[in-house]
């Protein structure tokens, strides 16, 4: 299970460093509440995104976007609500976007940024 975590945290550092060098500016990182994790929230101008970040390190057992279901995306809505429901204030437009990280052991990392992927 180590070794599953410290991918997860190795992409979830990657995803933020993409998207702070795409000029999105970092807002909190493993936000948690009694109903789950946000990953990243990031502001993207007027918008306030909930990046939702998955990492393989390879496809042979399906590419990381796979992951996210219909069920996964409702949870990441009621999470984005509880977010914004725990930080009172305009939040302006809410987006919720996923990042796909395949990052081998050896070999170049591959990192695909879906926006609103409701």
């Amino acid at each position: 299970m180590a070794a599953k975590d410290e991918l997860g945290r190795r992409g979830e550092e990657l995803a933020c460093e993409f998207l702070v060098r795409a000029g999105m500016r970092l807002v909190e990182r493993n936000w948690r509440c009694t109903q789950g994790e946000i990953d990243l929230v990031v502001r993207d101008g007027p918008e306030l995104v909930f990046v939702e970040v998955k990492t393989r390190s390879s496809t042979q057992y399906g590419h990381p976007l796979e992951a996210i279901t219909m069920a996964k995306l409702a949870r990441l809505r009621r999470l984005a609500a509880a977010w914004c429901a725990a930080h009172p204030g305009d939040h302006g437009l809410v987006r919720i976007d996923a990042v796909a990280i395949v990052a081998p052991v050896f070999g170049a990392v591959v990192i695909e940024h879906l926006k609103r992927v409701f």
